[in-house]
């Protein structure tokens, strides 16, 4: 068949027309194709040799989904319009309520808009291990051609809310036995069996059930108003700062009230809104942003293909090293571990152990692969192993001698193909490889931590770093499952250099007078996952002491010295590793609050002695917000300004997938510019008159706000770090 973008009828002897939905790789529903379909339906509804129609999609799959292109249209242009018509016009007046039956033939996947056109059909038949979910919520809107609607009706209430709510797919095998899938039958004959099954309607033998009138899934008002109840619980739960979950449910409930039709009227009203909402914006923004993510000039657009990574040294079996050895093993590739004695060496592997059995416990992972994965593991205590190696990681502790001599030994056992990548996350790359020859070889892998979960990986490039080598780590940050963002050489990199500051506005709040507690309140209720004070105690103080001291030395001129951390640990509290920082750690139960740290935020405050007039600043949870994330939005101009990322929304991505900043709000600098970079631009001005040159505005930021500009627009000529 046809591979090229279209829809196609055929009309067989046996008086059935196949339609096939064909737009590779997932046959999306772009705006052509859904015209195809009104035209095909139409044209099979009329003519005399058609007695029932059979919808399928090209290449073993059924559809992914609504093109979400569409959207990123709609918001560059602000233009609903071009939003097609399909929840009535085609869903509901060509296809379920034609009078020939029509049968949805599944296989590989029906996703979103593509599972809604299979709902709409008489009957389902479906390939083994088909993928089935409306994933829309994700991106902040909800299903939009009769999906609210017709899967409580075909699967039940709780079944479908459960699935629409946390975007969840099920297989073929398990939508049998709720009733979304009518029969399961091989691939070879999901043709065959779904035309059989069209006739059948057609002739009187199976019964032509339309999915939106049906009601014996329903139950009970009563128990419909419970389940949503608990529904609504849930969607506070998991989405306190989203308008979709709660306007899904209420979209739901209108049709159990006033029947399936309404609620397709009200879905298709409120789907509009949603595509227009702040949250619908900047989730999409980030999924475009990440595909982004992949395109580096002068990297991958010069014919360079990646070399083969067969077997990879990771150097200190710590926290990271081991995270990393993990996510490498889970890839399939060979891995050898080197510690500096017998009792490191047991410790990190025992640690790449204990993570693949919190995968197999989580269900992430099955006991077999977890198997096969630590077969790939040998562990090492000299250099013996590294002479075939294709990439060494090292991942030893921010010691600039330490690295620079493991740089210089490397260089002289491993092949010359080798690439020399360090996990550091502060260190000039330059300085770690000053005393080695092979400076095109080296390159930063900065992961995050822990490094088998986080999605992030920044890759660092020097000037001399080779377009081959940083090609060859983008290949392997997608075969390991993360998100490779390739960026400049500087203190901090880009994530922990743009969020510096978050700490120290915290710090200087408190200083001034203002609850620590509440602080991480108002943080996490804004969306991210902990609040500063939190993160410190995972972090572990001690590190907080070591970077810090790195950080005055390249950005002294915009640090806020407080004495609160070192204090800290002179108390006895290293943060989550003893059990007790802010917060009191005790195995099996949530993080308490520590009230007994007042005693020393109060000697804090006596020695930095910044409250106006000795009392307590009064400030509102909004102001905490800006006191703590504007001077962030500062620091992420000043990374912009450098070149120190290719494109602002690899910032976005980087601080959503490193620092869990809230993807519904854009990523760092999408969410600047939701808020205008004029206003903030004026808070930090008024505040950096209060409190001084820690919220002075960058000059970027200045520049942005004088010629009202967003901060993301890219630069006319730029100096780059790239």
């Amino acid at each position: 068949m046809a591979k090229k973008m279209g829809v196609t009828m055929e009309v067989g002897n046996d008086g059935v027309a196949v339609i096939t939905i064909s737009n590779p790789p997932v046959n999306s529903l772009a705006s052509p194709i859904i015209s195809g379909l009104k035209e095909k339906f139409q044209d099979a509804n009329q003519r005399s040799d058609v007695k029932a129609i059979v919808l399928t999609g090209n290449g073993g799959r059924f559809s992914g989904g609504f093109d979400i292109n569409v959207f990123q249209q709609v918001h560059k242009t602000g233009d609903i319009s071009l939003m097609p018509e399909v929840s009535i016009d085609l869903v509901c007046n060509l296809m379920e309520d034609s009078r020939k039956p029509l049968v949805a033939a599944v296989e590989g996947l029906a996703l979103g808009g593509g599972l809604e056109l299979a709902m709409a059909c008489h009957a389902r038949v479906a390939a083994p291990k088909a993928q089935l979910g409306l994933p829309e919520l994700t991106l902040g809107v909800i299903p939009g051609f009769g999906g609210t609607q017709r899967l409580p009706r075909l699967v039940g209430l709780a079944k479908a809310t459960d699935m629409i709510l946390l975007s969840k797919s099920i297989s073929s095998e398990e939508g049998q036995k709720f009733g979304l899938v009518d029969a399961l039958v091989p691939s070879g004959e999901l043709l065959s069996t779904s035309r059989k099954w069209a006739l059948d309607i057609a002739e009187g033998r199976k019964p032509f059930l339309r999915s939106l009138h049906r009601t014996d899934k329903i139950g009970s008002l009563s128990e419909a108003r419970a389940i949503l109840k608990d529904t609504r619980q849930l969607a506070k739960k998991i989405a306190p700062n989203m308008p979709q979950h709660h306007a899904c449910i209420d979209v739901i409930e209108e049709g159990i009230v006033h029947g399936g039709y309404s609620g397709v009227l009200k879905e298709a009203e409120v789907f509009k809104q949603l595509v227009m909402s702040d949250t619908a914006k900047a989730l999409v923004h980030v999924f475009f942003a990440q595909r982004a993510t992949s395109k580096v000039p002068n990297v991958t657009d010069v014919g360079l293909k990646p070399r083969p990574m067969k077997k990879v040294a990771v150097i200190g079996g710590g926290l990271m090293g081991s995270g990393i050895a993990t996510a490498l093993l889970l890839s399939n590739t060979r891995v050898v571990l080197k510690e500096i004695n017998p009792d490191y060496l047991q410790k990190g592997i025992k640690s790449v152990e204990a993570n693949l059995k919190s995968l197999v416990s989580r269900g992430k992972l099955t006991q077999d692969k977890a198997g096969k994965a630590l077969s790939l593991l040998k562990g090492v205590l000299d250099y013996s192993e590294f002479k075939d190696v294709d990439m060494v990681i090292e991942a030893v502790i921010e010691n600039i001698q330490l690295k620079q001599k493991i740089f210089k030994e490397i260089e002289e056992i491993c092949p010359p193909h080798c690439i020399l990548a360090s996990n550091t996350s502060t260190i000039d790359l330059n300085v770690i490889g000053e005393k080695t020859n092979s400076k095109d070889r080296i390159v930063g892998a900065h992961f995050f931590s822990p490094a088998h979960i986080m999605t992030l990986l920044e890759i660092v490039r020097t000037e001399n770093t080779s377009a081959q080598v940083i090609l060859d780590l983008m290949a392997v940050g997608k075969a390991i499952k993360k998100v490779p963002v390739v960026v400049g050489n500087c203190i901090g990199f880009a994530v922990n250099r743009t969020f510096f500051p978050y700490t120290q506005g915290a710090h200087m709040l408190v200083n001034l007078g203002v609850d620590l507690f509440r602080v991480d309140r108002v943080i996490t209720s804004f969306g991210l996952p902990l609040g500063p004070f939190q993160l410190g105690d995972l972090a572990g103080h001690g590190i907080g002491m070591a970077v810090k001291e790195i950080y005055a030395k390249a950005y002294g001129d915009r640090m806020f010295r407080s004495p609160l951390t070192e204090l800290l640990v002179k108390s006895g509290r290293n943060g989550k590793i003893n059990g007790r920082g802010y917060y009191i750690y005790e195995k099996g139960s949530k993080p308490k609050p520590d009230s007994s740290v007042l005693s020393v935020v109060e000697e804090s405050r006596k020695l930095t002695n910044i409250m106006p007039g000795g009392k307590p600043i009064s400030v509102s949870d909004k102001e905490i917000v800006e006191m703590i994330l504007f001077p962030v939005v500062n620091e992420a101009c000043r990374v912009l300004d450098e070149g120190v990322v290719i494109r602002a929304s690899d910032l976005d991505v980087a601080s959503v997938l490193g620092m869990s900043f809230p993807s519904y709000r854009g990523g760092i600098i999408f969410w600047a510019d939701t808020v205008g970079p004029k206003y903030i631009y004026e808070r930090l001005k008024r505040l950096s008159e209060t409190y001084g040159g820690f919220f002075k505005p960058s000059r970027y930021l200045e520049e942005r706000a004088m010629n009202k500009m967003l901060l993301s627009e890219p630069k006319a000529s730029s100096r780059s770090r790239m």
